[in-house]
């Protein structure tokens, strides 16, 4: 996969998890609680991650939202961070 697909699928897996999660990212950048390069980072996480087959698999499962991520994902702790109701 090209440089520039394989961040657009990570970018879109990213999205795909905070919005199962009941994260909005673009509302967390305008309310201060995570800045615009910290969605960058959290991409470039995503693209290390060994098998982002199974997460949108996973995903495509947890369509009705979930409570937290699987284990194995690299943005966990960005993500329960950002979830409503986290501390």
């Amino acid at each position: 996969m090209q440089d520039r697909d394989r961040l657009k699928h990570h970018a879109a897996l990213v999205d795909r998890m905070a919005t199962t999660l009941g994260v909005d990212l673009e509302t967390a950048v305008i309310e201060g609680r995570m800045a615009m390069d910290e969605i960058a980072d959290a991409v470039l996480r995503c693209t290390g991650c060994a098998d982002p087959g199974h997460c949108a698999g996973w995903l495509t499962a947890h369509a009705q939202g979930a409570d937290q991520t699987p284990g194995y994902c690299r943005n966990k702790d960005l993500m329960a961070r950002l979830q409503p109701g986290a501390a």
